[in-house]
């Protein structure tokens, strides 16, 4: 997710050149369409978030330079990984430091209760813990599809280039993705164009939501149209169709990642952000925009879309307004996992998803301290889905 300040102290390189090459040499850009392989090319496609997963990928915290109170978040994210764990329904694959980092880890979930067995650590170096942004985006291969007998599993590896190039020290997790593929033989497509996982949201049936204000930033992809943009995410993602709504919320330095204002909950259904007129924190005519855009909206088909609304929480400021919002759960395979704020609506909002999500448990998690990093749970947490 990155900061609305360079908070960060200098301990982290920046990606090397040859790291980036990829992305800055001259002449980077091809079309996808005329690459031999893509995942569209092999079969595979991104699936939806409520499709059955063998895992989730976390980072736990580290740095106080993220989080002014980090015991605060450590509590959060213990109760994160404790709630999937216990939910017999997928693995926490966790990113820690060191040998020191795991033991103590590993001691603070055994006391909270949590079923170590379906928790697996994996020791690296990592600067942050927006593995939503820099991890890999997996793709599947379903049955049935052409080539059978290859991986039903692969995962495409975008340029994480920090937001913008806003924070450089932080592209050192650019390499995630192809470590990942590396150490768990995981064939890897390369997509070579800037892209964060945050930015984007699929319906798993040829339909993906994302914003004008973060994929078409110049800051991203200057060299390339929308167009452009939208046959990678066709040939990388199996997008049919992109909803383009145009900016995302106050307080957002990631330039308007859809996973703040509008979600996929079913295949036909998108629950989208709003905000009182009466109580306008900023958002109000941002958020009226993106509805509005959202009702006039249909699906690969053509069908409309139903839309559920959910109120934002208050207002909450630091130096600066900070990116609070309900839409950034997490939907595991038995539960839900949503951001609370310990403000008035947060009962309504989680009333609201459970609605949408009737067969899983939908369990708050106060995000007051995370949220100071600029993100909450879908932010830290990137699925990696069943093998079909």
């Amino acid at each position: 997710w990155g900061f609305m300040k360079n908070r960060r102290p200098d301990r982290y390189h920046a990606i090397t050149d040859s790291e980036d090459e990829r992305f800055l040499s001259e002449g980077w850009h091809t079309s996808p369409k005329n690459l031999p392989e893509t995942p569209k090319k092999c079969g595979y496609r991104m699936p939806a978030e409520w499709e059955p997963h063998d895992a989730v990928w976390l980072a736990f915290p580290h740095d106080e330079e993220t989080f002014e109170d980090i015991d605060a978040v450590e509590k959060s994210y213990i109760e994160i990984i404790t709630a999937i764990a216990n939910s017999g329904g997928e693995e926490v694959r966790l990113l820690v430091l060191d040998e020191a980092m795991r033991a103590r880890v590993s001691e603070m979930l055994a006391d909270a209760g949590a079923d170590l067995t379906k928790v697996s650590f994996h020791i690296r170096g990592y600067a942050d813990v927006w593995f939503r942004d820099y991890g890999p985006i997996f793709v599947i291969r379903d049955s049935g599809a052409d080539n059978a007998d290859a991986d039903t599993l692969a995962l495409t590896d975008w340029v994480f280039n920090a937001w913008g190039g806003k924070y450089d020290e932080l592209r050192i997790d650019n390499n995630t993705p192809a470590w990942i593929a590396k150490t768990h033989g995981i064939r890897k497509f390369s997509a070579d164009i800037v892209l964060e996982g945050g930015s984007i949201d699929v319906n798993g049936r040829g339909l993906l939501l994302t914003t004008k204000q973060c994929l078409l930033n110049e800051n991203r992809n200057p060299r390339l149209t929308q167009p452009e943009i939208e046959e990678y995410l066709s040939e990388y993602l199996g997008a049919e169709k992109v909803i383009w709504l145009n900016s995302g919320i106050e307080g957002d330095d990631t330039d308007g990642h859809i996973d703040d204002i509008a979600r996929f909950v079913n295949a036909d259904t998108v629950i989208c952000a709003v905000e009182d007129e009466d109580r306008d924190c900023g958002n109000y005519a941002i958020l009226k925009e993106n509805l509005e855009i959202l009702k006039a909206a249909t699906d690969a088909d053509g069908n409309p879309l139903k839309i559920v609304t959910i109120p934002m929480p208050d207002k909450i400021e630091d130096e600066y307004p900070l990116p609070a919002s309900y839409t950034n759960f997490y939907i595991g395979n038995r539960i839900v996992l949503v951001p609370t704020f310990g403000c008035e609506n947060d009962r309504r909002a989680l009333e609201i998803i459970q609605s949408v999500f009737p067969d899983r448990k939908v369990i708050g998690i106060d995000c007051r301290a995370m949220v100071y990093g600029l993100g909450t749970i879908h932010c830290v947490s990137q699925q990696q889905p069943k093998s079909p």
